[in-house]
């Protein structure tokens, strides 16, 4: 599937892949996305196990946090944004990767 950034973003100027990742199942997900018209895919971890491990679902904790990791192409975490906004998230992103000095294509 070929993933194309929201435009006005400026995402789609980065060497970058993205998705989003939830607990919920593949189909809700799926309904979601469609619903949405999302271009960019969604990771369903029903059970968990990627979110405790990322530390987004924890004790006291009824719904995943809402996060973004910044990982790069070695595998490391560069960055880690614990202060979503979802009207500006695109547009955040990509400072954030101009910051991280992450190429463009």
């Amino acid at each position: 599937m070929e993933i194309k950034p929201s435009s006005g973003s400026g995402l789609d100027k980065f060497d970058v892949a993205y998705f989003t990742a939830s607990c919920d199942t593949p189909a809700t997900n799926k309904k979601y996305a469609e619903a949405l018209k999302l271009d960019y895919p969604i990771l369903s971890d029903p059970r968990k196990k990627v979110a405790e491990a990322y530390g987004v679902v924890h004790e006291g904790r009824a719904v995943p946090e809402r996060w973004t990791f910044f990982i790069g192409t070695d595998g490391k975490i560069l960055h880690v944004d614990k202060k979503i906004s979802t009207k500006t998230h695109g547009i955040d992103v990509s400072k954030r990767l101009t910051e991280l000095r992450v190429p463009k294509k």
